[in-house]
This record gives structure tokens, sequence and C-alpha cells, in this order.
């Protein structure tokens, strides 16, 4: 990503309709984690969007918080919850700057790396090491560069998640490929060559970060 998109942009996204990321349930990557219990303890949703994930874990009994710089997101992801009987708790709050949000055992970055550069990347790490509790864990799904053909949205290498978290309050435990669910909308329909509406599958990476 050569400049970290600004929040107006995605309020808008969330304003105008169903943004490609959301997909009416949760990633099949994120709910492998929690199946496998690898999701514990007081529990940060970063970049929560919709909500569908925060949603999914109070759902299944943990203190969840979800957080998003968008507020049309957070209030769409308050109004999903509700839908859905399910007491979630959300916040309007900047990654970039998340002072005030309290410590967690766990936190849930699901395509929210991704969209930041370079310097933006490493400000976001430098953030999350005072949310996160020492021995504390970030799972971290984004998008992988594949390189052999259109990308669905923005894309990011192995190698910058490292450099990231390659200071000393982290370590970078595995990062593992994976696959990112998405919905073609009408603008990306003809880059990907697919009809509006598929669901799509796109490579992924999932990273296990361990706060030192």
């Amino acid at each position: 990503m050569d400049v970290t998109p600004s929040v107006t942009t995605f309020d808008r996204a969330y304003r105008d309709g169903d943004p490609p990321w959301v997909i009416g349930g949760p990633q099949p990557a994120v709910v492998a984690l929690a199946d496998a219990g690898l999701i514990t303890g007081r529990t940060l949703d970063l970049g929560c969007g919709a909500g569908e994930h925060t949603i999914l874990l109070a759902r299944r009994g943990l203190d969840v918080l979800g957080a998003d710089a968008s507020a049309s997101a957070v209030e769409r992801a308050t109004a999903r919850a509700a839908a859905a009987g399910v007491d979630a708790r959300f916040t309007v709050a900047d990654a970039l700057d998340p002072a005030g949000l309290g410590t967690f055992d766990t936190v849930l970055d699901s395509a929210l790396f991704h969209v930041f550069d370079p310097g933006d990347q490493l400000r976001y790490a430098r953030g999350l090491a005072g949310l996160v509790r020492p021995g504390g864990v970030v799972h971290l799904l984004a998008l992988a560069r594949a390189g052999d053909g259109p990308e669905f949205g923005p894309v990011i290498d192995e190698s910058e998640i490292r450099t990231a978290f390659g200071g000393p309050d982290w370590t970078v435990e595995a990062v593992q490929r994976t696959t990112y669910r998405g919905v073609v909308t009408g603008a990306l329909a003809p880059s990907i060559g697919r009809p509006a509406g598929t669901r799509v599958d796109e490579p992924a990476h999932l990273a296990r970060i361990r706060r030192s």
C-alpha cells in the first residue's frame, strides 16, 4: 500500500452499501482460530468493520471489544449485533493511536494491517505493544501478494509482517498461508473477471505474533 487510506474512505464504503470484505459472516480462517481455542482471554477485534468477528466471539462467551476508526462501521456493527440478539461491545478508535482501549490477552486483526503503508505498519506495531499483555498474541489475517493475477484488495508480502513486528516487543511465531473470503462488487468485477456478487477465496497470510 503506497498511502494509508483515510477514515473517510472507509466511512463512505460502509454508507454506500456492502464493501467487498463484508460477507455476512466471519472469515473462515477466524472461525478456525476460534474453533481451535486460539482466541482466549480479554480480546480486541481491531478494525472490526461490520462486527462479524466480535459477534462470533461474544456469542462464544469471550470478553471481546470491537473497535474501528470508522463510525459508520461501528454503527453497522452495533445494529448487526442487536439484530442477532448478541450482547457485543463496540467503540470508535484509531488503530494507529489506540491509547485508552485498555490491555488485552488477544488481538484479532482481520484485514487491517494490510491497508497501512510501510510507515504506518511500523506505527501500528508500536501501538499494539501498549495494548497486548506480555505473553499475549496478535492473530493477523491479511491478503497476500500472489503476483499472477488481479488483486482483490491491498496485498502484502510476509516480509512486511516480519519487518513491522521485528522489534524487541514482538516474536513472529508463525506465518501460514490461508485464504481470505470476499464478495466481488460491481466496481471490482471488470478487473477480477467475475460477476458482481461472486464469493471468492483469495490468498492470504495468517500470522501469530507473541508479545514479549
